[in-house]
């Protein structure tokens, strides 16, 4: 595989913002986000989920422009507007025809930085957002999720979920929002990015004009890494039809050195329609529609999680045959032929996201705001060849031990219970 070398810029405006941008002459599309540097992780425990909140806030209009003729002007163009809240970042970002960004970036501009925050629209979004909780808790998969997050990071800004709770949401006011707005939209805090059709002087040009003026505020607060916790739940609801598994051991951070293993280890386990648990639990037995594991790092921890929804009389089994490939990897390196289909996936799956301009934009992101270099393809593709099976089973026996597994169960389970000693691997 020869990869493509990326034109990508990198511009620091004088008060702190940063401007990434990647040239594509052979798209007709641009796609630019700006990102805040600030996530769920930075609330108050008082005020989990004001930054969503804020996301959702800032569509209701600005300054300049009401809600409606935010999506009306944006739909004439034919464009898509989007946000979105994690636990470490806000982002809000558009995809339009190339001759179309002026319009974009204005609009986008608009929404960071002149929102209305009006007391009567706080009202009715809090009951949007009451809403979008209920929808969550009613999703049995969000709803083990959340529970499985909030004991495995305890008492931490990371266990808390990103849409916050019904007595926070209910407590969101318009004076909360002005202060946490006015720390938190920056434009030291700002990153803009953008990929497609465009020169990196045109993105450049746009931002100083909308951003250029803003002062700095201080810098960000520096945040502690989660303690782990490895608790053991089985939550009853008797109103579901499948019993739903997640059992889980801590990661790496998102820029740690040995982030390839990982990788590489979770597309063997449970990554593919060609891995272990796949083919184990749902293609030899039967017993599973969705079984997967997937990794989910942040800038300081990380977990490595393992799906599995089944039905009440077979999560023994599935329980133990998950356990049995943790028990595998440890004690055995995988084939050579294993191996490099894992390796291949990997890379296949990494050449095909990165087709669309606007998986180029949140790549210029991630890599902006974890790494503070660029990564070529190159350098990527080569790192994953370099992982061994070694690697793959040292990381095994590092993580996969019986005393920090966590474990949830969540579904119609009469006299189920669970114990470490069944955890031994």
């Amino acid at each position: 595989m020869v990869a493509e070398q990326r034109d990508i810029q990198r511009h620091a405006l004088p008060n702190g913002l940063v401007v990434v941008t990647e040239t594509m002459r052979h798209v007709r599309s641009v796609s630019v986000g700006v990102w805040i540097r600030n996530g769920s992780r930075r609330e108050a425990t008082e005020q989990n989920g004001l930054a969503h909140f804020m996301e959702h806030m800032v569509f209701k209009g600005t300054e300049r422009r009401s809600a409606e003729a935010i999506a009306r002007e944006m739909d004439s163009v034919g464009g898509m507007l989007d946000a979105f809240t994690s636990k470490e970042q806000i982002c809000f970002n558009a995809k339009v025809l190339d001759d179309h960004l002026p319009i974009a970036f204005d609009i986008i501009a608009d929404l960071v930085l002149r929102p209305r925050f009006d007391s009567d629209d706080v009202a009715k979004e809090r009951q949007v957002v009451l809403e979008e909780i209920k929808m969550d808790l009613d999703n049995p998969e969000s709803l083990l999720h959340e529970i499985f997050t909030r004991g495995f990071w305890p008492e931490h800004p990371l266990g808390r979920p990103i849409l916050g709770t019904p007595d926070t949401v209910r407590q969101f006011s318009r004076e909360a929002l002005q202060t946490r707005f006015r720390e938190w939209f920056a434009p030291n805090h700002l990153l803009v990015t953008a990929a497609g059709n465009v020169p990196h002087e045109k993105v450049l040009e746009l931002v100083q004009r909308e951003f250029g003026h803003l002062a700095p505020t201080d810098g960000l607060e520096h945040h502690d890494p989660p303690k782990t916790g490895a608790p053991i739940h089985v939550e009853r609801k008797k109103d579901l039809e499948q019993v739903h598994l997640c059992i889980g051991v801590p990661s790496l951070p998102i820029a740690h050195e040995r982030r390839f293993g990982i990788a590489v280890l979770n597309n063997l386990l449970g990554g593919g329609m060609s891995s272990r648990l796949f083919q184990n639990i749902r293609e030899k037995r039967g017993l599973a529609y969705a079984v997967f594991s997937e990794i989910t790092p942040y800038s300081d921890a990380g977990m490595f999680t393992v799906y599995a929804g089944t039905a009440k009389e077979t999560v023994d089994e599935v329980l133990d045959l998950t356990i049995a490939e943790f028990r595998s990897m440890k004690e055995s390196p995988v084939t050579e032929e294993e191996l490099l289909r894992a390796k291949n996936h990997l890379k296949g799956s990494l050449m095909l996201s990165l087709e669309s301009t606007s998986s180029r934009m949140s790549n210029l992101a991630r890599q902006e705001l974890y790494f503070g270099r660029f990564y070529s393809l190159d350098e990527i593709l080569a790192s994953i060849d370099a992982v061994t099976r070694e690697d793959v089973q040292t990381l095994a026996r590092e993580f996969f031990r019986p005393e920090q597994i966590s474990a949830t169960v969540l579904g119609p389970v009469n006299g189920f219970s669970l114990d470490r000693a069944r955890l031994a691997c």
